[in-house]
């Protein structure tokens, strides 16, 4: 038997996931919606270039695709905002589909979004079924991650990740959504209408803060442009000397008055070294480094198809990664059934 997914959504990591999908056992792709009127009609393995059709329809509408497709779950990835995605995911909910949504302010409640995950939460127990939001960042490397490290401590401390990344490796939207090819005064004037940064730093410290059992009483979030010093080319945007090659972004959680939770993410073309750092101060004090960092799209699509399973099983409402069982690669040799209990990873 088969997991049949819905995928919403077909841009770099929507199409990475559905690609995913398509090729791991235990799943199959009941269809897919998209915004892009020339996909309308055709079957996903073209729209995919697979070589080969899936006998998978998109579709331009979410409630027609869900009425008839019938999937056993949604992903959906169309948007970072909850504010945007909250629309498709009544419309998901209301249909009684469970969802696994790459939009990073789902990932944990925040002040700024927190009705909004209550709503979802109602919409969701209603309809017996269960939402979440994940990907590697937030869902994993600054958030779940550090949070399983602190198990075998007997305090803890503070806790700092480091996320650098060479991001000439990365979808031309990310390279977008970090500054590339800008001047500085355009990169500045969108930091400040929110066209450029990284969503979820914000959410990750909430997260782990809650882990923790402490309250945050501030957090803050900056951002720098890093400006490159000779010409640095990617796949889809060279930078000349002078202009942003990417961001510096920091996000801090003030505790009792303490930076306590300090997330530190440099996201630039020509980066010398990526990798993913994680220090535990407590005890013991504990130390991480992930050599070559967590490849961003191929981690966010995995994790999504990984977390499948888990959300099928999960009992109904709104679900964050600490409400899981920790991550793990699905084999996909059986279904889960709703609401089972999920074997210890």
């Amino acid at each position: 038997m088969t997991i049949g997914v819905l995928h919403v959504g077909l841009g770099p990591i929507g199409s990475a996931v559905a690609r995913q999908i398509a090729s791991r056992a235990g799943f199959s792709c009941a269809g897919a919606v998209d915004i892009d009127p020339a996909k309308a009609g055709q079957d996903l393995g073209d729209v995919l270039g697979l070589g080969r059709e899936l006998n998978s329809t998109v579709w331009l509408d979410l409630a027609s695709a869900l009425a008839e497709a019938k999937p056993d779950v949604v992903a959906l990835c169309t948007s970072s905002s909850l504010e945007r995605v909250f629309g498709q995911l009544q419309v998901i909910l209301q249909a009684g589909v469970p969802v696994v949504s790459t939009t990073e302010e789902l990932a944990f409640p925040s002040p700024s979004n927190s009705a909004l995950v209550a709503r979802i939460d109602d919409l969701a127990r209603q309809r017996n079924v269960a939402v979440l939001g994940t990907g590697v960042n937030p869902g994993f490397v600054m958030d779940a991650l550090p949070i399983m490290m602190t198990g075998p401590c007997e305090r803890v401390d503070c806790i700092r990740i480091d996320r650098i990344q060479d991001a000439s490796i990365r979808r031309l939207p990310f390279q977008k959504k970090i500054g590339a090819g800008l001047t500085v005064e355009e990169f500045e004037r969108l930091v400040a209408n929110g066209g450029v940064r990284h969503v979820g730093l914000t959410e990750s410290i909430h997260m782990i803060a809650a882990a923790m059992q402490w309250k945050v009483e501030r957090v803050t979030d900056q951002i720098k442009p890093q400006i490159a010093r000779t010409r640095t080319v990617s796949q889809f945007i060279g930078v000349e000397p002078g202009l942003v090659c990417g961001l510096v972004q920091d996000g801090t959680g003030y505790v009792g008055g303490k930076p306590l939770i300090k997330l530190h993410m440099e996201a630039y073309l020509g980066a010398p070294e990526s990798y993913d750092l994680i220090e535990i101060e407590g005890s013991p004090p504990l130390q991480v480094k992930i050599i070559g960092g967590t490849h961003g799209d191929i981690a966010t699509a995995s994790i999504v198809v990984n977390s499948i399973p888990k959300i099928l099983a999960a009992t109904p409402g709104y679900k964050t990664m600490r409400d899981l069982p920790i991550p793990s690669f699905f084999r996909g040799s059986e279904r889960v059934a709703p609401h089972a209990t999920v074997a210890p990873a």
